[in-house]
């Protein structure tokens, strides 16, 4: 757990943990709740996953100033959470390139 030391650790577990809920609410609860009836299965992930959006959008100016992240690095991690698997995407275009 040595990696969540770092600001640009921690802006990666929780892209990780961002995407994973982006797919789960809207590969599994939106459908529970349009095809099938099921009126609050959005609720509980709809909160983290929201959760875990802000914190993803706070953590993103910190690694910027510390790696010296040009505008359009930082433009591109911001669209990344808001792109079905961009955060996914931006962990092996972006997060791994960055030198520690």
């Amino acid at each position: 757990m040595n990696f969540i030391k770092t600001a640009l650790g921690r802006l990666r577990l929780i892209a990780f943990l961002e995407g994973l809920s982006f797919i789960l609410l809207i590969g599994i609860a939106v459908p529970l709740k349009y095809y099938f009836g099921y009126q609050h299965a959005t609720q509980g992930i709809g909160m983290v996953h929201g959760i875990l959006f802000i914190t993803y959008v706070l953590l993103l100016n910190p690694v910027r100033e510390k790696h010296a992240w040009s505008w359009t690095q930082f433009l591109m991690a911001f669209v990344a959470s808001v792109v079905p698997f961009g955060t996914f995407v931006a962990e092996y275009r972006l997060f791994r390139t960055v030198k520690v």
